[in-house]
């Protein structure tokens, strides 16, 4: 094993001039944590938040980002360990209780790994945990979709919105999304029945009847997207809002308040669920569940990939490849 790793590190909160190329010590192994050689991580929109000083803060400086990675486990937590050396997983960390995946190699309790699937390469699987684990929380486990329903997904083309619209699909929902003319097609392939060119229509005279659960993967910072989300005209009596990014929509419950009717709002907050990762990876092999890779960056390209997905234009995901 070596002593040092390389890693996209931030120096200071910032813009993408703070990010740095250093070689840092390995990451400890603590209790269950399992250590694992990355090949390749996503690139989300919290990166360059907690970059900026938006999100969660970070304990010190130079920090390692990344939530999510595919890779090789190099040295397991113990000898009967779920996970062992040679084994090919995938996994989410949660930045910054843990350094992130923008390394060489990252220490993770085995409990936030599963099998990567066998179906994919690691840098189409390194770009699945963090945004499918998103998605999976917002439609399964707190939308509690079942067939039947009608759901909205804002920004179905993006990381977390491709995932929610096959999820939401799979589990027999009619599904609607809002994304840009030139992702219309492949958002209908990924399982939406109808989508509506927010850049042309407003969503809340285009949508063909009220939805049960609207999943807001854009809240209120743009367009006022998540007070019209509430709109009579787009969510039912006794539907549910869900609002994915914090801090989109600070003033949501006094909306949702003022509506005066009965709606169900929340926050999500993601948790590193290995189990939930395992099924993810068996619909992924059984061909239910797939993802798109955008864009690949070298590691020492770690500004450039979170500039891109600031812009908020990539359709699916952005990935680092480590072994390049």
């Amino acid at each position: 094993m070596p002593e040092t790793m390389r890693a996209a590190v931030v120096t200071s909160a910032g813009g993408p001039e703070v990010i740095e190329l250093q070689d840092l010590a390995l990451p400890a192994q603590i209790n269950s944590d399992t250590l694992v050689r990355v090949h390749a991580a996503g690139v989300n929109p919290i990166d360059w938040k907690t970059r900026e000083g938006r999100g969660a803060a970070l304990p010190a400086y130079p920090w390692v980002l990344g939530g999510e990675f595919s890779g090789t486990v190099v040295r397991a937590s113990y000898e009967l360990a779920p996970f062992q050396p040679g084994d090919e997983v995938f996994g989410m960390l949660l930045v910054p209780r843990y350094l992130g995946a923008d390394a060489e190699y990252v220490s993770c309790p085995f409990m936030s790994l599963a099998r990567k699937p066998a179906s994919l390469t690691h840098l189409e699987a390194g770009a699945v945990p963090l945004a499918a684990l998103t998605a999976w929380a917002g439609i399964v486990e707190a939308g509690r979709v079942h067939t039947g329903q009608r759901v909205l997904v804002h920004a179905g083309a993006g990381g977390v919105g491709h995932f929610a619209v096959q999820l939401a699909h799979h589990y027999g929902a009619h599904v609607v999304a809002t994304a840009s003319a030139r992702n219309h097609d492949w958002v209908r392939e990924l399982g939406a029945d109808q989508v509506i060119d927010y850049t042309a229509d407003r969503f809340e005279e285009a949508i063909d009847a009220p939805v049960d659960l609207v999943l807001d993967l854009i809240g209120d910072v743009q367009a006022e997207t998540g007070t019209r989300s509430l709109d009579p005209r787009v969510l039912r009596d006794g539907g549910t809002y869900i609002c994915v990014p914090t801090g989109a929509f600070p003033g949501m419950h006094a909306a949702i308040a003022a509506q005066d009717r009965d709606l169900v709002g929340s926050t999500l907050k993601l948790s590193p669920d290995g189990r939930a990762l395992e099924t993810i990876a068996i619909l992924i092999d059984q061909g239910d569940l797939r993802v798109h890779v955008d864009r690949v960056f070298p590691l020492a390209a770690t500004a450039e990939a979170q500039v891109l997905v600031a812009d908020g234009h990539v359709r699916g995901k952005v990935v680092l490849d480590l072994d390049a």
